[in-house]
């Protein structure tokens, strides 16, 4: 049981990291972002390109790069992976989601042209990539530690957690610290009364989809690495998603943390009693059961 509750919070982690990118966006902009999920594949995809693929193409060999080429790649493809998809996350806002608001069209018409964005990431990645499972390395990192208490956890899964809780302590410095981060929170609190006080309403958004876009990137390549990369990933990952969000409260950054892990960890110990298959439906019913009992969720409605 303590092995499946530490497997539980390498899960969680990056449920967490996914779940604060969609909480942001929904603290800033009010709708639900069905397309989150699908900028996750993105994001595993394109490292996928950046690691496999460019440098074949480009005609460099492996041992250019030397014993350690693959942990080169991947430290490369990891940000260039983000500032890709958070500028395809900017992109769709200025192309769809902005149009809409201009219209003075509601949550729900966002909603849905979000899902129809979802379902165009699907397509290409099933276009450009098929739709078998793929993996960054064969075999990667995938000897197991031996841990006090008889527990066994990779080299990698290590790595996860280390790089979640680096760019939450990037993320957290940077609402706490910077002025576009202040103005970031004054935004989730009363956006009128923020361009009132003549912030840049418009350019918050951006940022904040550039933020979102960036995040969910990391949580999908974190997710290839620990299992394996599929063109539904994402997709099958937002059930979750919106649990740790509605869980930990819509709007909260450090509420969708908490609430990741939670889902993480509970999801986890429920294959103790369940088929692994049934994780998605231990989300599900979590996340009615918050609707049901807490709607506001454990932090009562806090969007700072």
């Amino acid at each position: 049981m303590i092995e499946l509750i530490v497997y539980g919070l390498v899960h969680g982690s990056i449920i967490a990291l996914g779940a604060i990118g969609l909480t942001l966006v929904f603290g800033i902009i009010r709708f639900a972002n069905f397309a989150h999920g699908d900028l996750m594949s993105a994001g595993a995809y394109i490292a996928l390109f950046l690691v496999t693929g460019l440098f074949s193409w480009l005609g460099i060999p492996d041992s250019n790069f030397g014993p350690l080429s693959f942990g080169w790649r991947m430290l490369f493809a990891f940000p260039i992976s983000m500032l890709c998809v958070g500028f395809v996350a900017i992109l769709l806002d200025r192309i769809l989601y902005q149009r809409l608001r201009r219209k003075g069209s509601g949550s729900v018409m966002l909603a849905i042209s979000s899902l129809g964005a979802a379902f165009i990431i699907r397509m290409l990645l099933l276009i450009f990539w098929g739709a078998d499972s793929l993996f960054y390395k064969p075999g990667l990192l995938r000897h197991a530690l031996e841990l006090p208490l008889g527990i066994k956890i990779r080299p990698d899964q290590i790595l996860i957690v280390i790089v979640v809780l680096l760019l939450i302590t990037l993320l957290h410095l940077f609402l706490q610290n910077t002025k576009l981060g202040k103005a970031m929170r004054s935004m989730a609190d009363n956006m009128e009364l923020a361009r009132i006080s003549g912030i840049d309403t418009e350019r918050i958004i951006m940022l904040t989809w550039g933020i979102g876009g960036a995040l969910a990137a990391a949580a999908g390549m974190l997710y290839g690495i620990d299992v394996l990369l599929n063109p539904y990933m994402g997709w099958n990952f937002l059930i979750p998603l919106f649990a740790a969000t509605i869980l930990g409260t819509i709007g909260n950054v450090y509420g969708a943390l908490v609430g990741g892990l939670v889902i993480g960890v509970v999801q986890q110990v429920s294959t103790a009693f369940l088929l692994p298959t049934y994780k998605p439906a231990v989300a599900f019913i979590i996340m009615i059961l918050i609707l049901l009992i807490r709607p506001k969720g454990i932090f009562g409605g806090s969007s700072k």
